[in-house]
């Protein structure tokens, strides 16, 4: 995909000679539609059983869906980022290039497990050494977590999507979601306010596939 656009540059702007796009006849490669395994309340709650409140592994598993961050994000979060009850901080990604700073309320239950928990000096999450993560190397971390809890299909980007999820079926609008999330567009955003409508739509429909019989009345 990269070298189609380079390419279609240097042509239209007649450098090195090209004199088609051979990039262009490329396949392009499949994808998983769906990404990331948005974890379920199930998993969680294996998780939070194998891993109680007071271990690395639940400070990490809280910061990742009770924030709703990336993993990138999550690994810097430290002292230094909590004001007056919210997480302040500029998400790593595109920071150089169209950096979005948020401003999220720091919920009960996070605070819950940063109060019994170890917590680094610079970052909350430090390695055995006491050094912050890298983002790759947490990543592993975290899933070799995910396997001891029996959840080898589950990762920390699934945490993320496990929070927008729950967020958009308790009500969040697509504008709510955005906020949290760091969203430039509506088209992630409505994905998930549409899936949890589809949701809430069938449950008050499905009634409606049988006929109910005079004297009657659904319950």
């Amino acid at each position: 995909k990269t070298l189609r656009g380079l390419l279609k540059w240097a042509l239209e702007h007649e450098l090195g000679g090209l004199r088609h796009n051979a990039a262009r006849d490329v396949p392009k490669l499949r994808q998983r539609e769906d990404g990331y395994h948005a974890w379920t309340e199930i998993e969680r709650a294996r998780f939070e059983r194998r891993f109680p409140i007071g271990t690395k592994a639940r400070l990490a598993y809280a910061l990742l869906f009770h924030t709703g961050q990336r993993r990138s994000d999550v690994v810097l979060f430290g002292r230094q980022h909590m004001h007056a009850g919210k997480l302040r901080f500029t998400q790593q990604k595109n920071r150089r290039r169209r950096p979005i700073s948020l401003e999220l309320p720091i919920l009960p239950q996070l605070q819950k497990v940063l109060e019994a928990s170890p917590l680094g000096e610079l970052t909350f999450l430090v390695t055995d050494h006491g050094q912050p993560f890298t983002v790759a190397g947490f990543g592993n971390w975290f899933r070799d977590r995910c396997t001891e809890a029996g959840l080898r299909h589950c990762s920390a980007h699934g945490l993320r999507k496990a929070a927008a999820v729950a967020a958009a079926e308790n009500g969040a609008t697509a504008n709510e979601l955005m906020a949290i999330f760091g969203w430039l567009s509506l088209k992630e955003a409505e994905r998930y306010t549409r899936s949890a409508e589809q949701k809430k739509l069938a449950e008050r429909g499905m009634g409606t596939l049988v006929a109910l019989k005079v004297g009657t009345r659904s319950v």
